[in-house]
């Protein structure tokens, strides 16, 4: 795997983290009240955004794809959490114990997508945004399906794996979005 990719995706996590505890320090850790399943429809309320501004071309609201990349891979790092650890009545732990979870989750993940890379030899790198937007929709439905299922699989991967591969097909997407269009 290329020291350039290492590099790239801990810029994008790094951007994630500010984020996430810019939001806690805004809201606190409010989010652990959620469920998992109203975590897989925010996600998917980005994705479905990303999608339908890369078919149309046209966005009407001030934000860009790449805030959303970013809402994807922090509330899939949310949803992990919550698998782990439930959904709360209340909030139930402070802005240091969330973010150490929130960076442990996306520590996980880093080290997923080292072993997948390694072994798909970054294929990512030729792929088309739109492309990874629409896998990460396809794992989403997926997930609500095992979700539908009371988490029950017969052959597949579980609830988890899906979000840490959501995580790492947005950070994907993200350094793509910054890289400079190659002419072929």
């Amino acid at each position: 795997m290329s020291d350039p990719t290492l590099l790239q995706y801990k810029q994008v996590i790094e951007q994630c983290l500010q984020v996430f505890e810019a939001k806690m320090k805004d809201y606190g850790p409010a989010w652990r009240i959620l469920r998992t399943s109203s975590l897989t429809d925010q996600i998917y309320i980005k994705a479905n955004r990303i999608r339908s501004i890369q078919t149309k071309n046209q966005k009407m609201v001030d934000e860009g794809i790449e805030d959303e990349f970013v809402g994807i891979i922090n509330y899939a790092a949310m949803a992990i959490i919550q698998l782990e650890k439930g959904a709360a009545d209340k909030p139930d732990m402070d802005a240091k114990q969330a973010l150490q979870l929130f960076e442990q989750t996306l520590g996980q993940a880093y080290e997923l997508m080292q072993r997948k890379n390694h072994d798909y030899d970054e294929a990512w790198r030729n792929m088309r945004v739109s492309s990874l937007t629409d896998i990460i929709l396809m794992k989403l439905l997926r997930v609500k399906q095992i979700e539908d299922n009371q988490g029950n699989t017969i052959m597949s991967e579980g609830i988890d794996a899906n979000f840490f591969d959501i995580i790492n097909y947005a950070v994907f997407a993200m350094i793509l979005l910054t890289q400079p269009i190659k002419k072929s």
